[in-house]
């Protein structure tokens, strides 16, 4: 018979703030496929989507954020 043992080793991840962050919007009215593309600054992206619904009616968007995260050992 072969015994293992095993080790819980807990682990965290967290936000890099040097890595960044972007933030997009995406229109998904039915055949729109608008998009704010990248923005560094969440507000700038939020503009594009008031801009847009102002010249379309369009209001309903997508909106992502992304971030780079790291994962540390945690002992």
């Amino acid at each position: 018979m072969t015994r293992a043992v095993y080790r819980y080793v807990p682990h965290t991840i967290r936000h890099v703030p040097e890595g960044g962050a972007s933030f997009e919007a995406f229109c998904v009215a039915v055949g729109c496929g608008a998009e704010s593309g990248a923005h560094d600054d969440q507000a700038d992206a939020q503009d594009w989507a008031l801009g847009h619904t102002g010249r379309t009616g369009h209001d309903l968007f997508r909106r992502v954020a992304t971030d780079h995260a790291k994962v540390t050992r945690g002992e």
